[in-house]
């Protein structure tokens, strides 16, 4: 393993790194793996889709990941009346002045948690979509910068659909990752029933946000050997011509996952991808973005099955 140049008299990206991973993980418990994968998508600048039922730490994680890198954090809990100006900001009038005053609303944060984001309209979903986007708001004509860095978590439970909107394809495609939180193994399930709940503990602030903007650009700079970008091509095109999918992995998907291995490699303490990385993180990242012909929609674990099966079959690089 190629260790990671550390600046005179600055933390290296690796120890970095480690810093946000402990302070999230005396949090969210026994969830090591989810953890980096949530780390990889702030450095790989992304957003996630957090998939699971109530009660697994999905807003706990959102609001540690906020907390360790010093930025705000705001929770919008989707609901069928939300309006558009109730997450993107509206403009008051000033009885004193007799101008109208600029009120941002709960989007202008570094991380924000939609929560149950299938439950809003389309209409509501589309003001969304543009922040995801394009990191900017449009209201009164005018458009608006978001912060920097900004992600957004969003949920939504895969068995419940009563009063739900589907997400359209190309809202799902503007989430790097969409992950299962997953229940606890029996040991951190005891330690977070004898602390009493997983709200009783706060992370706290590790890094500065200029720290997490020097992370990401170090992501951006990681290696990618050019057998592990054939072996990410040949990847995509297999998606493109497998039976077991309708449709396949378009060129933005192709970037999302060469986005997200170089910054897992960053959070393994590597400045190089290995082809692991690319079977590491193929579902989360592109199991979303296909139409399997069965096993549900592109919401939905067909696409995940046939991507492990695109994988079972393709030879890696040695």
């Amino acid at each position: 393993m190629s260790a990671i140049p550390k600046p005179a008299g600055e933390a290296s990206p690796a120890e970095a790194v480690e810093r946000l991973r402990s302070s999230i993980c005396e949090v969210i418990r026994g969830k090591r793996d989810v953890v980096d994968l949530a780390l990889t998508a702030v450095l790989a600048g992304g957003h996630l889709l957090l998939q699971d039922v109530p009660g697994v730490g999905k807003t706990t994680m959102a609001a540690a990941l906020a907390a360790s890198v010093g930025g705000t954090f705001s929770r919008i809990q989707f609901t069928s009346d939300l309006l558009p100006g109730d997450i993107t900001g509206v403009s008051v009038l000033d009885r004193d002045s007799g101008a109208f005053e600029w009120r941002p609303g709960p989007l202008f944060a570094n991380v924000v948690l939609a929560d149950e984001i299938n439950r809003t309209t389309p209409r509501t979903q589309s003001a969304l979509f543009e922040a995801m986007s394009e990191g900017q708001v449009t209201c009164d004509g005018e458009t608006r910068a978001l912060p920097k860095p900004f992600l957004v978590v969003a949920t939504q439970n895969p068995f419940d659909f009563h009063g739900t909107f589907h997400l359209p394809d190309s809202q799902l495609d503007r989430f790097l990752m969409r992950l299962h939180v997953g229940y606890p193994d029996r040991e951190a399930e005891r330690e977070v029933l004898r602390a009493g709940g997983m709200n009783r503990k706060v992370a706290q602030s590790v890094l500065s946000l200029a720290e997490v903007a020097a992370l990401m650009r170090a992501a951006a700079s990681t290696s990618v050997p050019g057998e592990v970008e054939e072996y990410l091509l040949d990847l995509v095109q297999h998606t493109r011509t497998d039976a077991r999918l309708l449709r396949g992995v378009s060129t933005r998907g192709a970037q999302a996952l060469y986005s997200a291995i170089k910054a897992y490699a960053l959070v393994n303490g590597r400045n190089f991808v290995i082809p692991e990385d690319v079977r590491d993180l193929a579902c989360p990242v592109l199991a979303h973005r296909v139409l399997p012909r069965s096993g549900g929609a592109s919401g939905g674990d067909g696409g995940a099955v046939a991507i492990r099966g695109i994988l079972d079959e393709l030879p890696a690089p040695q």
